[in-house]
């Protein structure tokens, strides 16, 4: 059965501060779509609402996955049950190797007794490294400790491979990547697009979908889904910028508060 994910009247506070003032999205398996927005309109938050951290209170609203209630579920659960988040700004973790902690996140999905065998583990981890184009020592390194920005955002893809999400957000996975680091993400992240996965991005730059080609695309104005279009609506964004997106809609601030 094909992914089915489903984002209804989602509100969300931070600090008592309304955020996110009712987002709908529906995305079925197969599908891309792509969220551009001025500065602090609430983009990241979304991701971060979704993905369930405690700073952020939903007030309001229903996100489902293939039927299930995902605001029922702590962190982890959402996680096993199919989310992933590829995040602006990658952790550090001193102390855990990439590999070890690959092979525990992706046991701790498999279940008891249906852990990964360590040969299987490690064929397809250098397998996906190699279409990464990432150094094999990164295996052996820290997670993300000392890694370039880009090094970050590879292994952030990485993980999604490794992982085999039915929901990918990536929450502008494109911030501080040349050209060519660029190409290998959107071809990583290319090479996952199936029905049994959906995807959702965050962007503020055209350039991304470039290569990693929309099916939607959503404006997002003080909290909410303003607009929507195909990839044209990309286009005329980053030909004209959001002011005539404002002036057509009569938005006067777009911003919601501070950039979350």
């Amino acid at each position: 059965m094909a992914t089915h994910f489903v984002i209804e009247g989602l509100k969300a506070t931070i600090e008592d501060k309304e955020i996110l003032k009712g987002i709908d999205i529906e995305i079925k398996g197969g599908e891309v779509h792509a969220i551009m927005g001025p500065n602090g309109t609430g983009k990241s938050t979304l991701a971060s609402a979704l993905m369930g951290h405690p700073k952020y209170e939903v007030t309001d609203g229903k996100v489902l996955l293939d039927g299930e209630d995902l605001l029922e579920m702590e962190v982890d659960e959402r996680a096993r049950a199919g989310m992933f988040l590829a995040m602006q700004y990658p952790s550090e973790i001193a102390g855990v190797t990439n590999s070890d902690f690959l092979r525990s996140a992706i046991n701790a999905r498999r279940g008891e007794g249906n852990e990964v065998s360590l040969i299987k583990f490690i064929r397809q981890m250098e397998s996906k490294m190699k279409e990464l184009e990432m150094n094999p020592e990164f295996a052996h390194r820290y997670l993300n400790e000392g890694f370039s920005g880009g090094e970050k955002k590879r292994n952030e893809i990485l993980q999604m491979m490794m992982l085999d999400p039915k929901i990918v957000i990536l929450d502008e996975v494109d911030s501080g990547l040349d050209i060519d680091a660029l190409r290998i993400v959107a071809e990583g992240v290319n090479s996952m697009r199936s029905e049994d996965r959906g995807f959702l991005i965050i962007t503020h730059y055209q350039r991304l979908l470039d290569y990693i080609k929309p099916d939607f695309v959503h404006v997002m104005m003080q909290g909410r889904i303003v607009k929507s279009g195909g990839p044209e609506l990309a286009e005329r964004l980053e030909k004209d910028g959001y002011d005539w997106v404002k002036e057509e809609l009569g938005i006067v601030d777009e911003t919601v508060g501070e950039q979350v």
